[in-house]
């Protein structure tokens, strides 16, 4: 079956696509590939831009955007067979990374045009997709204070976990998964269908996007000290050596706490109940990859 891709592009994602990149997109494609640009205008005309995609039979999705726009397209393809791409444009660029896309757009949409494709595992939690990392604590609460900051980018995220990193109180949780239940006090808990967050920042290094498996970690609560030598262990790429935090793999997971509050999927703040249930959904989703994809 000939190829044809549809690029969806959000013109609002964090780096504000321009015209230019829309040209560079028509420019790289090759013309032996049938392709359309669908600029996304707001949430009613993406409902109109995914029936497109279906009714018209294109076999490629494309996200030009960030995070936020990825998960976006990639939750309406799930066990389609149509193969998501990626022409990152957002600040953190977390599943274009791991799947080893690069960030300039013209290598992103060649790698594009080449198509090699790979099935990777999605996780949900209470139903939602998501497909690099879902979490609850101190990085969920940052994910709500940042997508409602006026300043988007690595820069403002930083400065917003910088001014609540001590103020943050750790809380109380129960794990089932495995067949047993465990309780802890912790800072955050990550579920990492993916090894990172965005931005290189590997919270989970040994996770991989198509082992079936969750890499959950529970950071445990730290003084400022503690909390620095942990953060550097993370920025290495050496999370899992951290005394502070405990890992461990599953492909399902309940998480009961002590009442409503924050969670994030792909970064996407939401406010979900006491009791949380994550599944893993092995190779579920077609994607494009680069040359540097770390997977099976």
């Amino acid at each position: 079956m000939a190829r044809r891709i549809l690029f969806i592009v959000n013109p609002n994602a964090g780096k504000k696509i321009s015209g230019q990149l829309i040209e560079t997109i028509r420019k790289e494609i090759p013309n032996d590939i049938y392709n359309e640009i669908a600029i996304w205008k707001d949430p009613e005309h993406f409902d109109e831009i995914t029936q497109k995609l279906k009714i018209e039979n294109f076999t490629d999705a494309v996200a030009v955007g960030g995070d936020g726009t990825v998960n976006r397209v990639a939750k309406t393809i799930l066990n389609t067979g149509i193969a998501l791409g990626i022409v990152p444009a957002g600040s953190g660029n977390g599943l274009a990374r791991s799947l080893g896309i690069s960030m300039k757009p013209e290598e992103a949409i060649k790698q594009i045009a080449k198509g090699e494709s790979k099935l990777i595992d999605s996780g949900s939690v209470n139903g939602i997709p998501f497909f690099c990392t879902s979490g609850i604590g101190f990085d969920a609460h940052i994910g709500k204070l940042f997508a409602t900051s006026t300043k988007r980018g690595l820069q403002s995220y930083v400065k917003i976990t910088l001014r609540e990193l001590f103020a943050y109180k750790e809380q109380n949780y129960t794990l089932s998964f495995n067949g047993k239940e465990i309780e802890r006090t912790a800072f955050l808990i990550t579920i990492a269908n993916a090894g990172q967050y965005g931005n290189d920042f590997y919270i989970a290094p040994q996770a991989k996007l198509n082992d079936g498996l969750f890499h959950v970690v529970i950071l445990k609560p730290f003084n400022l000290l503690q909390g620095i030598s942990t953060v550097l262990k993370v920025v290495r790429g050496k999370a899992n050596e951290s005394k502070f935090i405990e890992t461990f793999t599953c492909s399902s997971l309940s998480i009961k706490r002590e009442m409503p509050d924050s969670i994030h999927y792909d970064g996407e703040p939401e406010t979900q109940g006491i009791e949380l249930n994550y599944i893993n959904h092995p190779k579920s989703l077609k994607v494009i990859i680069g040359s540097k994809f770390n997977g099976d």
